[in-house]
């Protein structure tokens, strides 16, 4: 992609209007524990307190409104905490540029690194960075620099008492998240009944897994239907693919098939409306066609051999899909499948994250790492900006580093597109908020007023994009400079300014020091060739020997397959969005290797729809093959990454030795899914492989169809996409 291309789909996507449910209660309660803190500021104290106390609760409400699985009023208090002790240990320093320096960059540097925990940890260190630059001109003494922290971290009480009092759609998020897999497995159900191969995108799977990590205090409250249904999308998923798949389940015509699309049709169905009792707390109708549909008729059923054995499967997990639908949530819950003694999957105590953050952060401290590199431009640019700042003859200099340090991400794309997000909403929310001043005049309890407003506006509008939460954000603080006595005249175009130099310094700092993906994308995907090899051979194991310690390391590779799919998905999609030439690998080169790891991965998943129980019969030939696929695909995944062409001679040679005994082992299944998995690996090596001359020519017409595509995008005759 060409930098002119690359800036256009930043402004596109820093304006664009992003579907999100609003949530105007929870925005209600997060503006009314800014008012319970700014009301008694200002009448106890004075509009400096005030500022104080807002910034604590703004922030902390703010930092509620991230996607995390922790309870909402430990985020607030986490994040008045934070806040408290940034501001305090700022004002300490502050004074001299030889104290001060030194621990806003080591400051910032930490609040970059906190990215290697989660963007929720860095969204809440960056505005830790925020509050020291802000928070430090108020005080005028130690005194006053702890009374303002102690307010400070008054407002994230604030936020966490309102949270406990009134709970609002308690347990929400969690629901969302498993209904969402639920739907998922619905939607590729629906699918499956026209294109019996269609791609399945395991992410709402993660992230009901991740939503299904608990405290035990949180495990003791949590209502019974979060237990059991993540487990049953897991093993729906895999059998309605074998079903619908003409290898290996229904046939391709006829009555099987019809057959099949009816019972994707009830399977989709059923799922959905246990997706909506899940959500909504309340039981969820089935149609009695649908129901009518699960029953498998021993005489007149028309699915014969692996496809008959899939549909009673199906029929009999979609029955305790109907009692989920058919119970709701608030009276009595099936109990969930699976042994009465099963664990919880455990998240650590806010107390016990330590050594956690720990293990998170130690990988990261290298330097191509995309979180170090992100950490020392925060870093960098913060120190910067506050010393071009201080040498500008305007006041409230400190907007230019807090610009730059709320913009900045780890990523290109992200970093540019909040920087103009931020740039638009300034401009529209200054010029919203001045003209409001200008009208009513100066009164510091009315802009108070206004300021709580604005900040509900943003919290409610936070998730329907950048820009339009920012126009009122900057609304709210012009108000609280109001309240503190700010002519408007001397903030308004300033800020506008600091927030245009700010920007500006945050996306220099990505051109000076960058982090591209592009140049990861061989290392991703050999890691993800590794991984499915992994997951491949584990499933070829259960069938070689079906035991209980083979289906744990078939469920623990199913998982690791997930999280390297994920790393390479989000290093792909990042890297259709940089400005910068292939490296190892072209885009037309990743897209046709990731359509044949996928093909992989399916074949894996309906090999697993079929693993024998204990008593099946096993396949002691599958266990040659499992070896040969898993160092195979291992020393695969170092060809890969150092760009040598991938050998699967012993793959073809395992397979072959299967060939005289597969007459008899009564596994067409597993028989068949090995031989669409020899085929995907060939795929996957005319992908990557390459000549010498290839490479050079390949580079060539690579930079040949960004330009005609470049060229194409400005005469208008066609859309241009990344690569080709």
């Amino acid at each position: 992609m060409t930098w002119l291309r690359a800036l256009r789909e930043v402004v596109r996507s820093g304006l664009t209007i992003e579907e999100a449910r609003l949530e105007p209660l929870l925005a209600l309660r997060t503006a009314a524990g800014v008012a319970i803190v700014i009301g008694p500021a200002l009448w106890l104290a004075s509009p400096a307190y005030a500022a104080s106390a807002a910034l604590g609760a703004y922030s902390a409400g703010a930092a509620t409104f991230q996607r995390t699985w922790r309870p909402r009023k430990v985020i607030a208090l986490g994040a008045g905490t934070g806040l408290a002790l940034s501001t305090f240990v700022g004002y300490l320093a502050a004074g001299r540029l030889a104290t001060f320096l030194p621990l806003l960059a080591v400051w910032a540097f930490a609040s970059g690194m906190a990215w290697a925990v989660g963007s929720t940890a860095g969204i809440v260190a960056a505005t830790t960075v925020g509050s020291m630059l802000v928070t430090v001109t108020l005080p005028t003494s130690v005194g006053r620099a702890l009374e303002h922290a102690g307010i400070i971290a008054l407002g994230g009480v604030a936020q966490a008492l309102l949270i406990l009092l009134f709970p609002i759609r308690r347990w929400g998020a969690h629901r969302d998240a498993l209904a969402d897999a639920l739907a998922a497995v619905a939607d590729y159900a629906r699918r499956l009944r026209h294109d019996p191969t269609a791609p399945f995108d395991p992410e709402p799977l993660m992230t009901a897994r991740d939503a299904a990590a608990v405290t035990p205090s949180q495990a003791r409250t949590r209502p019974p239907v979060l237990h059991g249904p993540r487990g049953l999308a897991e093993r729906i998923r895999p059998v309605v693919a074998a079903l619908a798949d003409p290898d290996v389940g229904a046939p391709a015509e006829g009555p099987g098939r019809d057959r099949a699309r009816e019972l994707l049709d009830a399977a989709a169905e059923v799922l959905d409306a246990a997706a909506r009792s899940i959500r909504r707390g309340t039981p969820a109708a089935v149609s009695p066609e649908r129901t009518d549909a699960l029953r498998v008729d021993e005489e007149h059923e028309v699915l014969e051999g692996p496809a008959r054995q899939a549909a009673e499967h199906l029929v009999e997990l979609l029955g305790e899909a109907l009692e989920i639908a058919r119970c709701g949530t608030r009276g009595r819950t099936p109990a969930p499948p699976g042994p009465a003694n099963a664990q919880f999957l455990v998240r650590p105590t806010m107390f016990r994250l330590v050594p956690v953050v720990v293990r998170a952060v130690r990988p990261e401290l290298r330097r191509d790492s995309p979180v170090f590199r992100h950490a020392v431009r925060l870093a960098a640019v913060a120190t910067l900006g506050y010393l071009i700042a201080a040498r500008l003859p305007v006041g409230h200099g400190y907007w230019v580093p807090i610009t730059s340090v709320m913009v900045m991400r780890p990523d290109f794309h992200q970093t540019y597109a909040r920087a103009v997000a931020r740039l638009a909403g300034t401009l529209a929310g200054v010029a919203l908020a001045t003209g409001m001043v200008r009208a009513l005049g100066p009164d510091a309890h009315v802009f108070g007023l206004l300021a709580v407003v604005s900040a509900g506006l943003s919290f409610m509008l936070n998730r329907t994009g950048y820009a339009y939460s920012q126009c009122f954000t900057a609304a709210y603080v012009v108000f609280l400079l109001g309240m503190g006595g700010q002519a408007w005249e001397q903030t308004v175009p300033e800020r506008v300014v600091l927030t245009l130099l700010g920007g500006a310094l945050a996306m220099l700092a990505y051109v000076v020091f960058p982090a591209w993906e592009t140049p990861r994308l061989p290392g991703r995907l050999a890691d993800w060739l590794a991984a499915e090899g992994r997951y491949a051979a584990a499933v070829l194991r259960s069938h070689a020997e079906p035991t209980r310690e083979h289906r744990a390391d078939l469920r623990r590779a199913l998982l690791a397959s997930r999280e390297a799919r994920a790393a390479w998905q989000e290093t792909y999609d990042r890297a259709r969005q940089e400005p910068v030439r292939p490296r190892g690998l072209t885009s037309r080169e990743a897209e046709e290797a990731q359509e044949a790891l996928q093909g992989f991965d399916r074949a894996a998943m309906l090999m697993e729809s079929h693993v024998p129980r204990d008593e099946s019969r096993p396949v002691p030939e599958a266990e040659r093959l499992a070896e040969a696929l898993e160092a195979g695909t291992a020393q695969a995944a170092v060809d890969v990454r150092e760009h040598r062409n991938p050998d699967w001679t012993r793959v073809e040679e395992a397979l072959h030795a299967w060939e005289g005994a597969a007459a008899g082992d009564g596994s067409p299944v597993v028989r068949r899914g090995a031989e669409i998995q020899k085929q995907a690996l060939e795929d996957l090596a005319t992908a990557v492989s390459r000549t010498a001359l290839e490479r050079d020519v390949g580079s060539a017409r690579e930079e040949q169809r960004v330009r005609a595509a470049a060229a194409a995008e400005r005469d208008g005759s066609g859309p241009a996409h990344w690569g080709g």
